[in-house]
């Protein structure tokens, strides 16, 4: 490509600085082409921080510029002013998470180049591998996906739709003075008026005033925290824990602490400067310290950063150990739903901790208010996506199985079903859009009432091996891409009929915050075993992580656990359970072997592996298997215990026996002696919980609740204790 012919581009990108905002250029054609007329860009201008994307290294870009689209996340935190994304060559594809991360990166005046073929959507890509579950294979799959893309990308003014081998367009931006810096903030170490009152609240954080710090992306957040970091070292605080979904989260709060504290050092996911110490730990080791005492208590300090892609519950549990903690979250980004944290935890927020307060960063720093790329990467991966509102309606709801053909074609539709997904959700990332519209084997369902969205199920089927792979997988020998409920059945529970049968797993489902609590989940699910059943479906099974709200629920639809996961997920904190509900015959016999064998197991787990479980997800477990009436030695230990002086431990079997008989009902009371009984737990974890003193008080608490339960009344609460 000769200068003149990227002339257009070179007006385009001068202009785009002068708003503070950036392009996406769409560059379609042969991946030969499309290479080309990249590389001419790329070596026909001066690019400080440019970053070429492509499933392998690319003749004439050094190494240090190139990257493999799975490790986008690296880059985050950092800085690019031309990002050259391939789409086009037989090895890559279009990866939404990399595309959504990166976009994040571009600096004002910079270029986001997207190659891609003449007929994007034509066909599925080479990233469309990670989608294809045993048996399918990639080329097999619709690309409706892709299809709904290119079709949004054509309907865009502001994309700059360059075909390779002819002259690149200009953009047609509206003539508009140049866009000024960002607003002063009086302050010299942040950027805008915004970041700066965050900064200063910050570091005013009291005992039991939690803050909430929400802002959208490039807005400056995560630097915010790591100035606060630095100013509280200086004042003196020794010692910060901060955690968020992975290390790459907090990457701009340490490069600002290393900034503004030159003296300190950086040692791992820790920094040091002076007496004082900023310390990074990923929630499920931060989960478990706090379990077992190890930090929070007067005085401590927690950060969690992206808080809205981590567990309500787990969030609630921090709130109780540190009393000074800070809460801040993407509203709108790949991390997980700011809305759906507001509408999971602040309730929990204003029950707990009334004194709350709330600051939110509008600002942009790396780019103006109106950038086109911001609205356009929204609009493309649906991060802004937020469910309709759900008006009363006259007419009964109905469930009704939608056509995806139809659905990826109606945007509106679309965008409130996929929004209602996210809120319900803490995990949702760019590519669960992908799948939802051309995932193997997925449904999905809706439960409305004319135009308002009153509920959605999304299932995906399992399972139909044949029995030597089946066997194969059993041994560990073999690991198909997905059929997680399948294969973590055979290879956990030894159960090959898990394999060979047909499941069906639901991978999400949603309803309306308004609409909770009135039946609306329990009709989708009951619509799913019906349809089930009528596909001669032998199982319908989901996977969640185990915490009692989400245990009642699926207990209440008829579901048993059947496996519960060793060790806590990095992402939620909490251990993952399965549960399955028969619809069949098959499916029947099938579920009572996985019960009985999970049942057998689950007193040895909890002796050892579970010994940390939350005892409330322990007596939900126990209430499924069936109960067993208490022996007559079992009731003569148990007086002894209550009204005697016979040492607990030594009437442990007793015990056990007693929780297992009680544990139809919920109270606090049942759930710490199934921990003492169950899991062993020491006397000062149950003193810590009960507000009793040493070892006797919680002999006394023991006695008095075993009396209690034997009597038939309701378990005895810790304020109780001793009484």
């Amino acid at each position: 490509m000769t200068p003149d012919r990227l002339a257009p581009l070179q007006e385009t990108r001068r202009r785009l600085g002068q708003q503070r905002w950036r392009g996406l250029v769409w560059l379609t054609g042969a991946a030969d082409a499309c290479r080309r007329e990249a590389l001419a860009l790329w070596q026909g201008d001066d690019w400080p921080s440019p970053l070429w994307v492509a499933a392998e290294p690319v003749e004439g870009i050094e190494a240090s510029r190139w990257l493999p689209a799975a490790k986008a996340r690296t880059r985050l935190g950092g800085e690019q002013d031309l990002v050259v994304m391939d789409a086009v060559s037989a090895e890559s594809g279009f990866d939404p998470e990399a595309f959504g991360a990166l976009a994040g990166t571009l600096r004002a005046g910079g270029l986001l180049v997207l190659m891609t073929p003449s007929d994007w959507g034509a066909r599925p890509d080479a990233d469309y591998r990670r989608l294809a579950e045993h048996p399918w294979r990639a080329e097999q799959l619709s690309a409706r996906y892709l299809a709904r893309l290119a079709r949004l990308l054509r309907a865009d003014e502001r994309v700059i739709h360059w075909t390779a081998g002819e002259v690149p367009p200009r953009l047609r931006l509206p003539e508009a003075p140049p866009a000024g810096a960002p607003s002063t903030s009086g302050d010299g170490d942040c950027l805008t008026r915004d970041q700066a009152e965050a900064v200063a609240r910050l570091t005013r954080l009291r005992r039991r005033r939690p803050l909430v710090l929400t802002a959208d992306r490039g807005r400056g957040k995560t630097a915010a925290l790591g100035i606060a970091c630095a100013r509280l070292l200086a004042a003196g605080e020794s010692d910060i824990l901060v955690t968020a979904p992975r290390p790459s989260s907090v990457a701009g709060l340490f490069e600002r602490l290393a900034a503004l504290c030159p003296e300190g050092q950086r040692c791992g996911n820790a920094f040091e400067a002076g007496r004082g110490r900023v310390a990074f730990l990923p929630p499920d080791a931060l989960a478990q310290l706090a379990e077992q005492g190890e930090v929070g208590g007067p005085g401590r300090l927690l950060l969690v950063d992206e808080a809205a892609a981590i567990p309500a519950p787990l969030l609630g549990r921090w709130l109780d150990v540190f009393p000074r903690i800070a809460f801040a979250t993407t509203l709108h980004g790949y991390e997980g739903s700011g809305r759906g944290f507001a509408l999971r935890f602040r309730e929990r927020l204003a029950r707990q901790t009334p004194d709350w307060r709330a600051c939110h960063l509008a600002e942009p720093i790396r780019w103006a208010e109106g950038d086109p790329l911001e609205a356009l990467t929204s609009r493309l991966l649906l991060l802004d996506a937020e469910p309709a509102a759900s008006p009363s309606a006259a007419e009964t709801p109905a469930l009704r199985r939608l056509d995806r053909d139809a659905l990826a074609r109606d945007e509106p539709r679309l965008r409130a079903l996929f929004g209602l997904l996210v809120q319900a959700h803490y995990r949702t990332t760019p590519a669960d859009l992908r799948r939802l519209l051309d995932g193997p084997g997925v449904a999905i369902t809706v439960l409305e009432a004319g135009p308002a969205l009153q509920g959605v199920v999304v299932s995906g089927d399992e399972g139909g091996f044949a029995a030597g792979l089946a066997e194969q997988v059993a041994r560990g020998e073999r690991r198909p891409r997905g059929h997680l409920l399948a294969q973590s059945l055979a290879a956990h529970a030894g159960e090959r009929e898990a394999l060979t049968a047909r499941l069906r797993r639901v991978l999400r489902i949603a309803v309306p915050a308004e609409r909770r609590r009135h039946g609306a989940g329990r009709r989708l699910v009951e619509g799913e075993v019906a349809r089930a059943r009528r596909d001669g479906i032998e199982l319908l099974g989901a996977s969640f992580g185990a915490e009692p709200g989400l245990q009642a629920f699926w207990q209440a639809a008829g579901f048993r656990a059947v496996r519960l996961g060793l060790t806590r997920e990095t992402a939620t904190g909490e251990h993952a359970l399965m549960v399955v509900r028969p619809t069949g015959p098959a499916g029947q016999r099938l579920v009572e072997r996985l019960q009985a064998r999970f049942h057998r197991q689950l007193p040895g787990l909890l002796a050892f592996e579970l010994a940390e479980l939350a005892p409330a997800v322990v007596v939900a477990l126990f209430a499924e298997a069936p109960a067993a009436p208490l022996g007559d030695e079992d009731r003569r230990d148990l007086d002894d215990v209550a009204f005697g002086h016979r040492e607990p431990a030594l009437a442990r079997p007793a015990l056990q026996a007693l929780v297992r008989s009680r544990a139809g009902r919920q109270d606090e009371a049942l759930a710490l002696l199934a921990a003492w009984a169950f899991q062993g737990r020491e006397a000062a974890w149950l003193a810590a919980r009960l507000g009793v003193s040493g070892k006797r008080g919680v002999q006394a608490w023991l006695r008095e609740a075993v009396a209690r339960l034997l009597d038939g009344e309701r378990g005895l609460s810790p304020g109780e204790a001793g009484r």
